[in-house]
């Protein structure tokens, strides 16, 4: 498959996109991934990562200023125009979906241990037979 590559501080895809092989595990990331029943029948694990809201839009803040050349005004404007409306509508809704919820991501072990422990089961029945 050809993943097309995105540009962010551009808001366009780039020509080039990245080849991805073929593989007996492969990990799907982004906020949408689970809002398509297309999507979602294909997957043998699902997880989402839950994240407070205040903590969401701080780290948007700062990546979106510090890495991507913005301003705070436009990331601003962005997150109330077009990011929260549609976390709202679609990403929110999606979690429903999902195998495993972590909320606070890496700082609940708990909740990583759970998901490790999956993940290994899934590898597992994926190897070739001795």
């Amino acid at each position: 498959v050809e993943r097309p590559v995105y540009n962010f501080s551009t808001h366009l895809r780039e020509h080039q996109t990245l080849r991805v092989e073929p593989a007996a595990i492969i990990v799907v990331e982004g906020v949408l991934v689970l809002a398509h029943p297309e999507l979602r029948a294909l997957y043998d694990l699902s997880v989402f990562v839950d994240t407070d809201a205040d903590v969401r839009i701080l780290r948007r803040i700062v990546r979106d200023i510090h890495e991507r050349g913005r301003t705070l005004d436009s990331v601003i404007n962005q997150y109330l125009t077009t990011v929260k409306p549609m976390h709202e509508a679609f990403v929110e809704p999606s979690k429903r979906y999902a195998n495993v919820i972590i909320p606070e991501g890496a700082h609940n072990k708990p909740g990583l241990e759970v998901l490790i422990a999956q993940v290994r089961h899934l590898i597992a029945q994926h190897e070739p037979s001795a």
